[in-house]
């Protein structure tokens, strides 16, 4: 049979009798824990100071008078400051590293109850994390009513019992919640979208660090940003506002103005002043969608805000402050446009540490069938009637939108305003076949310009500007790249003629070079190919 061992401090406090005290009429937590009827502790290891050398000879003794069959060892310990954590758990990690533990002939129990609030949770802390192959425990006084001896109770906490495993659980319920908090309203299938989202979960709690999402229009950036900050300010993370930001749409000093805000007479028209959009999101979430998009300059400012959290208003010669939490979105190549000159690259490497690729609806066809009820169901909370597919209707319907004649430019942006229009358009609140043939029409319809020319996802309204010569030869450059698999493997195709008359030719900087010319990029071309 394994015999017991007790480790714990003499307590200094609740063990203490002083001078011509009773010393059998107060409860004492380590004397109490030797008079148990069924708990027979065949030694205790007291860890004390020397200043604590009296308190562990007068436990001593009066442990030998209750419990003879007991060793009570002294422990000294050199402790200057029991209620610092740091020389707190320094020390018991140097005692549990050198105690010769016999777990096969000895069953140790390490003794809460006395000791500092900071001992106690580092007797946890290396229970739990096994440096102390021991279960912890707990002592507590009589209850007088009920008619308990000075001894009192005790009760055990095994960290690998069930109750500690319920703990675990209730954990694991939290962030399954969390999860399902963040992806509420983006309907998911997709294993590697719901990885991503779990460790979007895991950095946005346990991090203030910035957070890059790349990803076409409509594939959710905006949405996933706000619901980062929502989750945040659940856990009392954030205190300030969300503010969002598109980049694209900053110029020049009223850009400078809108992010940093300026001084009363900083530029011809600013009459008052402005506190800037920087400032608003003190205490919040800043999202920059299409940061990219910013200046130089702008980009500079940013840099300092983000890493000083301060900065100088337009106008000004005295700095501000706002302690505010960054998303930035992109559909750019970030780290192309850095090796070009048009993006700085102390910027993209402080905003790089944590970069997730949300995929178009194109890369998610699984995921269209539990968007069309999630389309339905909001279209229902906010005309306040239901609408339901016939199983034809929704069956034709997903045989197109998963089809390659689907392209779904607009993501899922698109498939809502789809939805939405069935949904308005049917009768007695059932969407048919007829109603399907009508909305797939109409997307064909919509799509047919953007299906003859690949330009016009990427360029807009500029294809009408271009040369018919220039035109066709940057469509065609644009479909190779898309069915490319890389920017190299691109350029090989491209010039697979020039490149014998230039050994040292590097096709795929050239090829960067004439995309430049249209203002175009690699991850550009790429996700105009996804939708």
């Amino acid at each position: 049979m394994k015999k017991t061992v007790v480790v714990g401090f003499a307590g200094t406090v609740l063990d203490y009798v002083g001078k011509g005290g009773q010393r059998w009429e107060k409860w004492r937590p380590t004397v109490g824990l030797c008079q148990q009827d069924d708990l027979l502790v065949d030694r205790i290891e007291l860890l004390h100071d020397t200043r604590s050398r009296g308190l562990f000879e007068r436990l001593k003794e009066d442990i030998a008078t209750i419990s003879p069959e007991t060793v009570v060892k002294s422990v000294e310990i050199n402790l200057r400051d029991p209620w610092d954590f740091e020389e707190m758990y320094a020390v018991l990690h140097d005692f549990a590293h050198g105690y010769a533990f016999d777990t096969e002939a000895e069953d140790y129990l390490i003794h809460i109850t006395t000791g500092t609030h900071v001992a106690q949770i580092c007797w946890f802390l290396l229970a739990e994390a096994r440096y102390l192959p021991a279960r912890l425990v707990q002592t507590s006084p009589p209850r007088k009513r009920e008619g308990e001896g000075v001894e009192g109770r005790y009760s055990l906490i095994d960290l690998d019992l069930s109750r500690y495993n319920k703990i675990a659980a209730r954990f694991a319920r939290e962030h399954e919640e969390t999860v399902s908090f963040l992806k509420s309203g983006i309907a998911t299938r997709s294993a590697s979208f719901n990885r991503m989202i779990e460790q979007i979960e895991r950095v946005a709690v346990r991090s203030k660090a910035p957070m890059l999402f790349y990803g076409p229009t409509g594939a959710g950036k905006s949405f996933l940003a706000r619901r980062v900050y929502e989750m945040k300010k659940a856990r009392h993370q954030l205190a300030g506002r969300f503010v969002e930001v598109n980049c694209a749409t900053l110029r020049g000093d009223s850009a400078m103005s809108a992010l940093f805000g300026h001084v009363k007479g900083a530029f011809t028209g600013a009459q008052t002043e402005r506190a800037g959009l920087l400032r608003s999101a003190d205490g919040g979430l800043l999202f920059l969608d299409e940061i990219g998009e910013l200046g130089l300059d702008e980009q500079a400012m940013l840099l300092k805000a983000i890493e000083e959290k301060r900065f100088f208003p337009l106008g000004s010669d005295r700095e501000v402050e706002s302690d505010f939490q960054l998303i930035a979105g992109t559909v750019r190549d970030l780290k192309q446009w850095v090796a070009e000159g048009r993006f700085r690259e102390d910027l993209y490497a402080r905003i790089n540490l944590w970069t997730y690729e949300l995929p178009s609806l194109a890369q998610r066809t699984e995921d269209i069938e539990p968007n069309l009820l999630f389309e339905l169901d909001r279209f229902a909370r906010d005309q306040g009637g239901q609408v339901r597919f016939n199983a034809e209707a929704k069956r034709a319907y997903l045989r197109f939108a998963v089809s390659p004649a689907a392209k779904w430019s607009g993501n899922f942006r698109e498939l809502s305003a789809s939805v939405t229009r069935m949904a308005t358009l049917a009768e007695a609140g059932r969407i048919t076949e007829a109603g399907v043939d009508e909305e797939i029409c109409r997307l064909q319809h919509a799509w047919s310009g953007q299906i003859e020319s690949p330009l016009a996802d990427l360029l807009g309204a500029r294809v009408d500007e271009m040369d018919l010569f220039d035109r066709l030869q940057l469509e065609r450059v644009v479909q190779v790249c898309q069915q490319a698999s890389s920017l190299s493997d691109a350029g090989r195709r491209l010039f697979d003629v020039s490149r014998q008359e230039k050994a040292k030719a590097n096709d795929a900087d050239r090829l960067r070079k004439y995309l430049a010319r249209f203002d175009l990029d690699w991850r550009q071309v790429k996700l105009g190919a996804d939708g």
